[in-house]
């Protein structure tokens, strides 16, 4: 019995640590574009013009990359930016259909091997000389497209190893691959920044393709591929506590008998359960709420994710290394917070209060980072952490632990082929946002950032008030929970 649960324990392990890599590429190689925006468009006056440069000496954007030289370069730095998440979002929605009827192996290698193909494009425009912006949105385009075959395959994987109980802690530390990537993509893209800022994107290109014959070679689907017991999702403890008590079997007995059932199953065909519709998986309680909470989330944290280096480069007046070396720290108070709150949704057994809790705190702090984050580089340290554990924290917990709370929801009579579906639905919503943020910062951020901070604060105050119905239901269970505590102390003290 302690072999069986320690080898489960180690394949649990392996499997967080190679879905926990996988998607760390993934956002590795998202970032680069956002160091290396700072860099496609330069203050001339301040380099040191090449002796063999034949450009006239009159053109003061000498050393900016064509066709970003222009005046309208934010517009056309948030075209680039919008042609990968409008992709990405529309993907998305296809992506959890297509992930819940192919095997995930195949289907996460060759999003990893086509991604790195992309990413890697677009640096090759540096060395190809390539001056048309078609050529940077098409391969924006096919990368959102290709890149949306990773977040539904990850979250069914792992969803398929864990069960509900500390979900929210597991899924928490293992949602920081989000914070990391990014972390990654920034300190690789700044190695070439001021240089040869093509391998900004070529070498994470590179790692996330490699990264994909990895995951051909060694991911594990399903518990039962390796003789493992399934985990235990909404609707199936109660059946198996009825089986117990009617039948006086011990929890070995039962877990033999799930081991028995896997066995035959690989033996003689059985009945697979039907995967969800779209429709089907909308009807979900709370799929709808937490869908268009991460809309305006998402908005918040990838308008951050794109645009902050720029802006502490302009603000801070930073280089463009510095400026994305310092924006990091944003990604690392993500980590926490998507930790934080993790832990506390778990603790609590609120998973909609925590979210609301922390989006109510982070509209003030956005604030103050926006008027005091720059007066010093202490001050833009703290701020910056406090403030990415706040927007990052409800982003992480609902992409992983919501989704997947929702995706084996005990509606679903424990059928777990709508985990792919639901985590499709609502990342993809997400990424309607997150498509919206970077394209609206980048037309409001000529009339001010003062302006960008303003909308992302209103995002963010919407995606609190999206939640209210469902926190208003937490509520009332706490209330249900006191009152059965307080009643059942009051019994055993008469008794006493």
């Amino acid at each position: 019995m302690g072999g069986v649960s320690d080898n489960k324990r180690r394949f649990q392990g392996f499997i967080l640590l190679l879905t926990f890599l996988i998607y760390t590429c993934y956002h590795m190689s998202r970032k680069p574009i956002s160091i290396v925006k700072s860099r496609l468009h330069q203050n001339c006056s301040e380099q040191v013009r090449p002796i063999n440069d034949t450009r006239s000496l009159n053109d003061t954007m000498w050393c900016s990359w064509a066709p970003f030289d222009k005046d309208n370069y934010k517009e056309l730095l948030g075209a680039v930016d919008n042609a990968f998440l409008v992709a990405y979002a529309i993907g998305m929605f296809i992506s959890g259909v297509f992930g819940e009827r192919l095997p995930l192996r195949y289907y996460l290698s060759a999003g990893m091997l086509l991604s790195g193909l992309f990413t890697s494009l677009f640096g090759l425009g540096y060395f190809w000389n390539i001056h048309v912006l078609w050529y940077f949105v098409v391969i924006q385009v096919c990368n959102g497209l290709v890149q949306t075959t990773g977040w539904p395959s990850v979250v069914t994987c792992v969803g398929n190893w864990f069960g509900k109980g500390k979900r929210g802690f597991i899924m928490g530390i293992w949602n920081s691959h989000t914070s990391v990537g990014n972390i990654l993509g920034s300190l690789i893209a700044g190695i070439w920044v001021n240089g040869q800022w093509g391998l900004s994107f070529v070498v994470p290109g590179i790692i996330t393709a490699t990264m994909g014959v990895i995951t051909f070679l060694f991911l594990i689907e399903h518990p039962e591929d390796v003789d493992c017991t399934p985990p235990q999702h909404h609707g199936e403890p109660t059946e198996n506590q009825d089986n117990l008590e009617d039948s006086g079997n011990s929890p070995y007995s039962i877990r033999e008998s799930s081991l028995e059932t896997v066995a035959k199953c690989s033996k003689e065909p059985c009945e697979e359960p039907a995967a969800i519709s779209f429709f089907g998986a909308l009807r979900i309680p709370g799929v709808v709420e937490f869908s268009l909470c991460l809309l305006f989330a998402k908005l918040v944290s990838y308008t951050f994710l794109y645009w902050l280096p720029l802006y502490i480069f302009n603000v801070a007046h930073f280089s463009a290394k510095e400026a994305g070396d310092l924006s990091t720290l944003f990604d690392a108070g993500g980590i926490i917070g998507g930790i934080m709150a993790g832990l506390i949704s778990d603790y609590t057994n609120g998973r909609a209060t925590t979210c609301c809790v922390m989006l109510i705190l982070a509209a003030p702090m956005m604030f103050l980072y926006n008027h005091i984050g720059q007066d010093g580089i202490t001050s833009s340290i703290v701020m910056l952490i406090i403030c990415g554990g706040l927007v990052n924290g409800p982003y992480a917990l609902i992409t992983t632990a919501v989704s997947a709370d929702l995706g084996t929801h005990k509606s679903l009579k424990g059928n777990a082929k709508a985990l792919s579906t639901v985590t499709a639905i609502i990342d993809g919503t997400g990424s309607i946002g997150a498509a919206l943020g970077p394209l609206l910062a980048g037309l409001i951020s000529p009339t001010g950032w003062n302006n960008v901070f303003y909308m992302l604060i209103s995002a963010d105050i919407l995606a609190c008030l999206l939640l209210c119905r469902l926190v208003y239901k937490e509520i009332l269970a706490w209330k249900v929970s006191l009152s059965r505590g307080s009643g059942s102390s009051m019994v055993l003290t008469h008794q006493r």
